[in-house]
């Protein structure tokens, strides 16, 4: 493998569903390798699907073995006891994966959605449209938590991209465009 080769766990922490996409990258390729969803509404203690969350996560870790873990950060709502909620399930599993020596990188939903469509304000429908397009995944309606997750991860990876020699970068949009006509603003 490359330098830059490596595994990537995405999370979208949830205490009722916890979704998680891995995606591989080998040359600076990204690749879907598993998704899914964890449903936790069946277990009435909430400490109890904190723990189903950290053996999950420790579980996930142990079978693909990522370098990394990309985790949606929770974001500010008026119900202040689903935040806190939603909190400790991140939380949680951010312990799995430091219990693994595995780093942690937390973004924002808004730049997922940025990352992935363009649109911080992106709907959960083109973030999986756009996923489908760039992974080749086919778009569940029920899957919207695993897709939310492998954004994490693709997230992660476009943060990160290392530049591959002889590419070259850009300032922006415009300068982009001057050295490639044929795209499309």
């Amino acid at each position: 493998m490359a330098v830059n080769d490596r595994i990537i766990l995405g999370i979208d922490p949830g205490t009722l569903v916890m979704g998680y996409g891995l995606i591989q990258v080998l040359n600076n390729n990204p690749k879907a390798i598993g998704m899914g969803i964890m449903k936790l509404e069946k277990y009435d203690d909430h400490a109890l699907r904190l723990k189903k969350i950290f053996e999950r996560v420790t579980g996930l870790i142990e079978e693909y073995k990522p370098d990394e873990l990309a985790i949606e950060a929770p974001f500010f709502g008026k119900n202040v006891q689903s935040m806190l909620k939603l909190g400790r399930a991140q939380g949680v599993a951010i312990a799995a994966a430091l219990s693994c020596n595995i780093p942690v990188i937390e973004y924002s939903p808004k730049k997922i959605k940025m990352s992935i469509t363009g649109n911080g304000n992106a709907s959960k429908e083109q973030v999986a449209a756009m996923l489908g397009q760039v992974l080749g995944i086919k778009r569940e309606q029920d899957y919207f938590d695993a897709t939310d997750a492998l954004g994490a991860a693709l997230c992660h990876f476009y943060q990160n991209r290392m530049q591959q020699p002889g590419k070259k970068s850009y300032t922006g949009w415009k300068a982009f465009l001057t050295d490639n006509p044929g795209r499309k603003g």
